[in-house]
């Protein structure tokens, strides 16, 4: 009888064991979805971090350029021209009103003022005042020199001194200032700018 036992334990034991195949597939299947599931989430942090890098690209630079919105919304009047941090010159009028530099006067004072330009020895976005000598800089990497231009409400570059103009500030970057990451091949990545249309509240 123990004898007759033993054999049906391992005839039981013979037909719930795996197959040394059955094994091996099942190993492979699951090695699949692991390999898979790893793969999914390194892309993903890849990702994440292309991303991250592009919206977090020149945070100080937007929040100045908040702080040249609200300049220009409450100036009594703005120039668009050519402009350093020595000085400043009107675009004629009967010429594309489109240079590097905004110069904002806050009051009908014309000796007070609130100077932005685009300074080609460094490639820096600049603020300045009448105040001193001294400039800040508002954001770094930008290759377009022409930074604003005077435009009328359909988005047409003026070539008079219209009131209600609509001044456009565009910035291109040339790279990304926070943080510094390689992204793409060769360390490349999308193009990138920075563009607002900016008009002031009291017109006269």
């Amino acid at each position: 009888m123990k004898t007759a036992l033993r054999n049906n334990f391992s005839e039981i034991g013979r037909k719930s064991a795996y197959t040394l195949t059955e094994i091996m597939v099942a190993t492979a299947l699951f090695s699949l979805v692991v390999l898979g599931t790893v793969g999914a989430n390194i892309f993903g942090l890849r990702l994440y971090g292309i991303t991250k890098a592009k919206l977090g690209a020149s945070d100080e630079a937007r929040g100045a350029i908040s702080r040249l919105v609200n300049e220009v919304r409450s100036a009594k009047s703005v120039r668009v021209g050519i402009g350093s941090l020595t000085g400043f010159t009107n675009i004629p009028m009967g010429e594309v009103q489109a240079g590097n530099a905004l110069q904002i006067y806050p009051t009908t004072n014309t000796a007070s003022y609130i100077r932005y330009f685009w300074d080609s020895a460094d490639s820096r976005f600049k603020r300045t005042t009448d105040a001193g000598g001294s400039s800040i800089v508002v954001a770094n990497f930008i290759s377009n020199q022409v930074v604003f231009r005077a435009e009328d409400h359909l988005g047409h570059v003026l070539t008079t001194g219209q009131n209600n103009r609509v001044i456009d500030l565009k910035l291109e970057f040339f790279q990304i200032q926070y943080p510094i990451v390689n992204i793409g091949p060769g360390g490349l990545f999308d193009y990138y700018k920075l563009e607002t249309r900016i008009t002031r509240r009291a017109l006269e």
